[in-house]
């Protein structure tokens, strides 16, 4: 059985590998994803510049409002991967390179994708 420490070491070392090909510049800016036990988080980063150009979570009442319910699950997930290609594309964004942060491309991570592509977001 993994403890705690060991699954979260083995997601970093995932991230790291996934970084070393992907990322972010001033055309196409990254996409990362964050996913805890109770919320979910996205961000569009420029790796270029070191900048956040747009971001969403579960945790924002903006978010909190289209969810009406548990912040942890799919449509959650959705809501947050509508609202950062929302902003993403206020912001002059209209592509981005997709980066799950080393996790499985399954459940909410590919909610929020799929809702991010669906919004207007090309990956």
């Amino acid at each position: 059985m993994f403890t705690r420490h060991d699954r979260r070491a083995a997601r970093d070392r995932r991230h790291r590998r996934v970084r070393k090909h992907v990322a972010g510049s001033q055309l196409h800016p990254r996409l990362s994803v964050f996913r805890s036990l109770h919320h979910i988080s996205a961000q569009v980063i420029d790796d270029s510049r070191g900048h956040t150009i747009a971001a969403a979570s579960t945790q924002e009442p903006d978010v909190r409002k289209q969810v009406k319910g548990t912040a942890a699950g799919v449509t959650a997930a959705a809501a947050v991967g509508r609202t950062v290609a929302e902003r993403a594309r206020a912001a002059g964004v209209s592509a981005v390179v997709f980066d799950r942060g080393g996790y499985l491309y399954h459940g909410r991570v590919k909610a929020l994708a799929d809702a991010a592509r669906e919004a207007g977001l090309e990956f």
